[in-house]
């Protein structure tokens, strides 16, 4: 199995979805092919940020042809999550040698190439760097390690002998998966709630906002912000009964089940407050299969 970095940009002409499917044309299927059952690396540039950044992880599971574009293909992916923030492609000299040269210069060559195997070393750089920050807010019980305190892990421009095999582990790890997701959407969320509006702080100082899936793990939904919304306990709930939903638009969808008025609960205008970054905002792909599948209309 080979680990790669994936191109993407969010609002490119491919028919991406982030940590589902990556769509790209056939000169680059022989790589492709090679990640199979491995975990690659997101990077490209994000929307209102300058540079090239790391940005994310999945497992790729399959390719096959794109049926409506001729030498085009999709892998499909599975175990996305987003790295704690984004990781700037030369942050400490650069992670990848073939990428960034010793003097601190960009390989043109290589910058190009929109499917690139890396060195399982230089794999674990990245994912540890990317994955490394505490949570500021942690639950009593379950609050997450981050990679580095699990194992000794390589830093940007640093090469160990023997690549850290442990951290492939952490990664798929339920649990740590669990604590990186809510801290993802605590934060990009600013600890508030998207239906109510309410920013409820305890008195421990730890926020009582929930970190809610829109495609359930259980029914194969992975730890991407985008499939994620922060929400109240409440909320939460009937969210998950499908009691509530979410249009493409933001707009908060109540289901005609409801047997009680709650808009004096939501907020005014009906619109669920998400982040401002497009890359951080709930996805389409994600919201029509809860509208699909979950809500009660």
């Amino acid at each position: 199995m080979v680990n790669a970095v994936f191109y993407h940009k969010d609002d490119s002409i491919y028919k991406d979805v982030r940590g589902k499917l990556y769509h790209f044309p056939g000169s680059y299927l022989s790589r492709v092919v090679q990640t199979i059952g491995s975990l690659i690396i997101y990077y490209g540039p994000l929307v209102g940020m300058r540079g090239r950044y790391y940005s994310g992880i999945a497992r790729v599971v399959s390719v096959e042809p794109d049926p409506d574009l001729a030498n085009h293909h999709y892998a499909h992916l599975e175990d996305y999550i987003d790295f704690d923030r984004p990781l700037d492609y030369l942050e400490g000299g650069g992670f990848e040698r073939q990428l960034v040269r010793a003097d601190g210069s960009v390989n043109g060559g290589r910058s190009v190439q929109a499917v690139r195997l890396i060195d399982e070393r230089e794999f674990a750089a990245i994912v540890a760097a990317g994955l490394s920050e505490p949570d500021e807010w942690p639950d009593r019980v379950d609050s997450p390690k981050a990679l580095s305190e699990f194992d000794e892990l390589p830093q940007a421009g640093y090469v160990v002998d023997d690549a850290p095999r442990p951290i492939l582990t952490q990664t798929i790890n339920r649990p740590f998966r669990d604590a990186k997701f809510r801290q993802h959407i605590r934060k990009v969320y600013d600890r508030r709630c998207a239906f109510t509006g309410l920013q409820l702080i305890n008195g421990g100082g730890r926020p009582e906002v929930e970190a809610a899936h829109i495609i359930p793990v259980e029914r194969g939904g992975n730890d991407s912000i985008q499939n994620g919304i922060a929400l109240s306990g409440t909320v939460h709930w009937m969210f998950d009964r499908g009691l509530l939903s979410l249009g493409d638009d933001f707009r908060i969808l109540c289901s005609r089940q409801l047997n009680a008025d709650i808009s004096h609960l939501l907020v005014p205008d009906m619109i669920a407050r998400v982040p401002r970054a497009a890359h951080h905002q709930p996805h389409p792909h994600y919201l029509a299969w809860h509208r699909d599948n979950i809500f009660k209309q």
